[in-house]
């Protein structure tokens, strides 16, 4: 049995968008729908449709929402479906899973399973970014903002140029350095096409490291640019380096964000690794 997992809160949705994809989702032979109501819900969700025996677990939502369900997914042999109806959705657009609601639904039914690796950050699991500094900075204004969509992605992302400054780290316990933002990247986007790491791969058993030095308010204007365009490795401000593990000493909560979900981070430490091809994806 196909069982779905949708976040009506995911993306910039109205009311008469999310009755349609509530009519759609049941329309589907030999299926359950769970509709989350609170945070971590599609966690329990997902552990339940595994207790129903469920064939495919398919997430209905963005990546904070592919976050939850995927996370309890790589302990098992059930593929995930990926149906993103989020404001980003870098893990969906990396795996040209279609944005449109039916063919991604299509997809997510009929697709074939593949591997991909799965990151983790202090033993949390990210899909398809994750990272301090700037960005998680733009993560935990928008996770205050009451309105999703990549509009008011945009607008907490000029909000954030205005009072941010650089950060201070250590990378494996050598010298203190200042960056603009740190991001580890398993997929090669942060969502919306923003390419923070164009050569990302999914099944290469190695994340990238990408460094952003400090830069002025015309660097980042530039910098935005190369982000949509692909480019952003061609800066002399950008620096990306393939990992499979590495330690950052940071400060404890200092904003983090873990495929776009903004959080705190727990310690002062943060381990970062790779567990290769932990995860079933339908594609």
């Amino acid at each position: 049995m196909l069982h779905f997992i949708y976040n009506p809160n995911a993306g910039n949705n109205n009311a008469a968008r999310k009755a349609n994809i509530l009519k759609k989702l049941y329309a589907v032979p030999n299926s359950k729908v769970w509709e989350t109501t609170k945070a971590l819900e599609a966690t329990y969700f997902t552990k339940k449709a595994i207790e129903d025996d469920a064939s495919r677990i398919i997430a209905v939502g963005g990546d904070g929402t592919v976050n939850e369900v995927a996370s309890v997914l790589t302990e098992t042999t059930i593929p995930l479906g990926i149906i993103p109806i989020g404001s980003g959705n870098g893990l969906a657009r990396h795996l040209n899973i279609p944005i449109q609601f039916e063919a991604a639904l299509d997809r997510a039914i009929n697709g074939h399973e593949i591997g991909i690796d799965v990151g983790l950050v202090n033993n949390k699991m990210f899909f398809c970014t994750a990272g301090i500094g700037f960005d998680a900075k733009v993560a935990q204004l928008f996770a205050k903002s009451s309105k999703r969509g990549f509009f008011n992605y945009i607008k907490a992302t000029l909000s954030a140029l205005t009072m941010y400054k650089p950060i201070e780290i250590s990378i494996n316990k050598g010298p203190l350095q200042k960056v603009y933002s740190l991001t580890f990247a398993n997929a090669s986007q942060f969502g919306s096409n923003a390419y923070i790491s164009p050569f990302s791969d999914l099944q290469d058993a190695y994340l990238e490291m990408v460094k952003i030095k400090p830069i002025n308010f015309l660097n980042a204007g530039i910098l935005v640019m190369q982000l949509f365009s692909k480019k952003i490795h061609q800066s002399n401000k950008v620096n990306i380096q393939s990992i499979k593990s590495i330690t950052i000493q940071y400060k404890e909560k200092e904003p983090l964000h873990i495929d776009g979900e903004a959080l705190l981070t727990d310690h002062a430490t943060l381990e970062i690794s790779i567990d290769p091809l932990a995860l079933l994806v339908i594609v």
